[in-house]
């Protein structure tokens, strides 16, 4: 026996007003269906059998192939049609799990509690929950005896049945077998014209067997998304359950309600955040590391100690032990700062490796650079990297120190020790140990007239 999850993924999704298909809708800048996927690999080696349909193109593009088996559900005619597409891909010993592709934050736990009520006994669990407002949702229906006997749609349910405040999630597990036999048996005689997945709850009931149900810690866990205001809404609880795990790990968080995690983030002990920083990609944060407030961080390592000053931006980089960033700055792919190394306001770097203890404090740019450690650069520093063809590299020794408003044109040294004058223009390589400048000698226009406003 073995698990295989079949995902319904074939929505149009008309309330979104998107070209975009509705499992391809952004949560934590993620797919919706990204998410399950996610969740689903987790429970099984088994590819994911995923039912697309509009947008199938576009779906397959932006999700891939690694690990999924597509079918397509040319017709749209209900959830238990689109199951039935999945039909040539399962066994029937193996024990088959229905997830959607627009509820994307189903927790693991959650499924394996599911999956464990089922054995030949009870060859069939669904996952429910009881909503104060259960508008939308089929209702379950259960006996004097509180056992499950069907699930009633809204738009075929009594307004008896519609007090009933325990629904259907749609996720449910089943024996392949029993999933084959009912799923031929399905019907479209109901207000929709659909052939209902739900109905073979009931003819699970009608051939004696008791339907167990089990339902998840939080809510948020079983949330569907229609339209855009319930992405935005469902973005916003699930940030809150982002910033809450943060917490509870020892994170201080200067205002919760304002952080957004698109990725994975990692944390070490006494980590500060502050309000509005938006982390993207995968992003470790060592111990004592302090993020200002404004900062976005995407795919990036901050070693302990460091301190990222608000409105800073980095991707793609690796930050130090003790290191001070910003405010203003911006890191960009490449950037390798080892310990110690203070990058200033308003400085960009890109594909260099600063040495221990160097320092860009004001308003230079550093890109394809090797610079060694101890190095002074003054503000307004130009690392000349770019002919408008090709790039090429500045190597900056030890101990160097570059005076303000100066340009290297590479390809060019500054070998260890030595300073360059405020200003200059360098194209050559400047020797250790000396002073290297180049300066156009200053004059004064004797009977120059500042000019007048006409």
């Amino acid at each position: 026996m073995s698990l295989k999850v079949i995902i319904l993924a074939a929505g149009k999704g008309t309330r979104m007003r998107s070209n975009l298909p509705k499992v391809l809708q952004p949560l934590a800048q993620k797919p919706l269906l990204s998410h399950v996927i996610s969740t689903a690999q987790h429970l099984t080696d088994e590819a994911i059998i995923t039912v697309i349909g509009h947008g199938a193109e576009q779906v397959v593009d932006v999700i891939g192939s690694e690990g999924i088996q597509y079918v397509e559900q040319l017709e749209q005619l209900g959830t238990g049609h689109a199951v039935v597409q999945g039909n040539p891909h399962y066994d029937d010993d193996d024990t088959v799990l229905i997830l959607y592709g627009d509820v994307p934050l189903t927790r693991q736990n959650t499924l394996t509690d599911l999956l464990n009520l089922v054995d030949e006994v009870h060859p069939l669990a669904l996952l429910t929950i009881n909503l104060e407002n259960p508008s939308g949702y089929g209702r379950i229906v259960r006996n004097q005896h509180h056992l499950v006997q069907s699930i009633v749609e809204e738009k075929d349910a009594s307004y008896e049945q519609k007090a009933i405040q325990e629904v259907n999630t749609g996720m449910m597990a089943v024996k392949g077998h029993y999933l084959q036999k009912w799923l031929s048996q399905l019907s479209n005689s109901n207000a929709q014209g659909e052939y209902y997945l739900t109905d073979i709850i009931a003819m699970c009931v009608e051939e004696g067997f008791e339907v167990h149900t089990t339902q998840p810690a939080l809510e948020i866990e079983v949330l569907g998304v229609n339209n855009k205001s319930q992405l935005q809404s469902l973005e916003r609880q699930y940030q809150a359950q982002l910033a809450e795990e943060l917490m509870e790990q020892g994170v201080t968080l200067l205002d919760a309600s304002r952080l957004d995690i698109r990725g994975d983030l990692t944390v070490g002990q006494d980590v500060t955040i502050d309000a509005n920083v938006i982390f993207e990609g995968t992003v470790v944060l060592d111990d004592h590391v302090s993020i200002g407030a404004n900062c976005v961080i995407k795919n990036a390592v901050i070693k302990s100690g460091s301190d990222i000053k608000p409105f800073s931006h980095i991707e793609d980089a690796k930050i130090g032990h003790n290191c001070e960033i910003g405010p203003y700055a911006r890191l960009r792919p490449g950037t390798d700062l080892s310990n110690d190394v203070k990058i200033g306001n308003f400085v960009e770097t890109k594909k260099s490796q600063i040495g221990l203890g160097s320092k860009v404090n004001h308003l230079s740019y550093i890109g394809d650079t090797q610079m060694g450690a101890g190095v002074n650069i003054g503000a307004g520093t130009i690392t000349c990297n770019y002919d408008g063809v090709n790039k090429y590299q500045t190597v900056i020794g030890d101990n160097v120190f570059v005076g303000s408003d100066s340009q290297l044109v590479a390809p060019v040294a500054i070998e260890a020790g030595a300073t360059i004058g405020a200003g200059s223009t360098i194209t050559k390589n400047a020797p250790a140990g000396t002073l290297t400048l180049s300066r156009s000698k200053q004059l004064t226009v004797k009977g120059w007239q500042k000019p007048t406003k006409k």
